[in-house]
């Protein structure tokens, strides 16, 4: 067994590396440590990272994956690796991976969803519901859930007992909404515990066509989610930051130059824009395929992909909102001062300008992520975005499309993306909404 790193997982690594410093970095600023706990003394600010933090923490599961010797005997080449990576999170679901049935079943069902023709005893012909090969036949449904349930209730209060214990050692008075976080964080582990031990005796939210689980799909589909939304704001930022402060400080051709860019940009349709930048980099995946050892590798690519053209074309209108508050920003006081001292202009932006912005730029990141996560399910129902092998939420609503003209009809695939999507965008909204009151500075509330 080896450690094997996508391109995607070394970018979310790196990404928790630069949160973690960006938190030390807080805590060494007393006003910057007040304004987000600020933020946080809201119960829906504090519940919503909660969630969160819950989706993160199965986006970083997926981006640890391993790759198995298939042979232990070592041959003039290497060691030989099995053909396909699995994350940690396979590996927590491999029951689900190798159980799959033959096709369509609801959620809880013991038998398949659609009548198959068979013969019985007397060579007369039926339509019968095929009884399901990997699921339990023993009904005990309410005591599995009852005892799922309390694992979980169990692991919850193990982890906040321990959050008790580190705040009674570190003696610190706080306001915040700690209740509020027990309970989200409690109703959360018990909801995955209980669909985590019933998915050995179920398929808990059915499965689909070729008889793969939903839940495991819907769960892969996180990693997908979380990347799109996160990696393509940090990529589209540096551009928006540098241009539009550029634009508003420096005047002149340099002015006329972005706005021009940003303006030709903004006028052509971003998703044909889009479309045409996939499109464009699927031809030259399929005459290089020598640079993917695997499906998964060249799904991860394209992933990549996919996120430079989303944050190549999606940073006009944060630009656009930089250099109108840098034009505003660079005829105040302390601005005309730095220059009548003769301050340098990159000086400026960066002790005056720059962080009388972060507010925008903070707002802009959590408003933005829950709109590309949208973006990626609008893309791939189009047929323009991840990969068609990869779990995405997008792909689970685009073969939905056909499964909701059957009779009778087949809605779980569909309800179960839109489940998940809609709790994530949700939990964004929310705490980009506290994040906006509290660091707005025009808001007076």
């Amino acid at each position: 067994m080896t450690l094997t790193f996508l391109w995607t997982d070394i970018m979310v690594w790196l990404l928790v590396v630069a949160l973690i410093a960006w938190g030390w970095v807080i805590s060494r600023s007393g006003q910057v440590k007040k304004q987000w706990h600020t933020i946080f003394k809201s119960g829906i600010a504090m519940a919503s990272a909660i969630v969160l933090l819950f989706y993160l923490l199965f986006t970083l599961l997926d981006s640890v994956h391993l790759r198995f010797v298939a042979d232990v005997t070592e041959s003039k080449q290497g060691l030989q690796y099995q053909g396909e990576m699995v994350s940690l999170l396979d590996l927590m679901f491999t029951h689900n991976i190798e159980n799959s049935e033959r096709t369509y079943s609801a959620p809880f069902a013991t038998h398949e969803y659609a009548k198959s023709i068979v013969l019985d005893k007397k060579g007369v012909s039926q339509q019968v519901n095929l009884p399901l090969k990997h699921v339990s036949v023993n009904n005990h449904f309410w005591k599995d859930s009852l005892f799922a349930l309390l694992v979980g209730a169990g692991l919850a209060f193990l982890l906040i007992a321990l959050h008790l214990f580190w705040r009674k050692q570190t003696a610190k008075e706080s306001v915040l909404p700690w209740k509020i976080a027990y309970l989200t964080l409690a109703l959360l582990i018990m909801a995955f515990t209980w669909l985590y031990l019933l998915s050995f005796s179920y398929h808990v939210l059915g499965t689909d066509k070729v008889g793969g689980d939903v839940l495991y799909q819907s769960l892969k589909s996180i990693r997908t989610g979380v990347l799109i939304g996160i990696l393509t704001t940090l990529i589209m930022l540096p551009v928006a930051i540098i241009l539009g402060v550029s634009a508003g400080l420096l005047g002149g051709w340099v002015d006329d130059v972005i706005q021009y860019l940003y303006t030709t940009l903004s006028s052509i349709p971003g998703v044909l824009l889009i479309a045409a930048g996939v499109l464009s980099m699927q031809i030259l995946m399929d005459n290089n395929p020598q640079w993917f050892e695997s499906t998964l590798e060249r799904s991860d690519i394209r992933l990549v992909f996919l996120i430079v053209i989303l944050g190549i074309t999606s940073w006009t209108g944060l630009c656009r909102l930089l250099r109108a508050e840098t034009l505003k920003i660079s005829q105040v006081e302390f601005v005309t001062a730095a220059k009548a001292f003769g301050v340098g202009k990159w000086t400026i932006i960066r002790r005056h300008i720059i962080p009388n912005l972060m507010h925008i730029i903070l707002i802009s990141i959590v408003l933005d992520f829950s709109g590309l996560v949208l973006a990626e399910a609008v893309l791939s129902y189009v047929g323009v975005g991840v990969d068609p092998t990869m779990f995405s939420w997008g792909n689970m609503i685009n073969q939905a499309r056909l499964e909701m003209a059957r009779e009778p009809m087949v809605w779980w695939s569909l309800f179960s993306a839109f489940i998940f999507m809609f709790i994530l965008v949700l939990a964004a909204n929310l705490f980009s909404d506290r994040i906006q009151r509290v660091l707005d500075p025009r808001n007076k509330t």
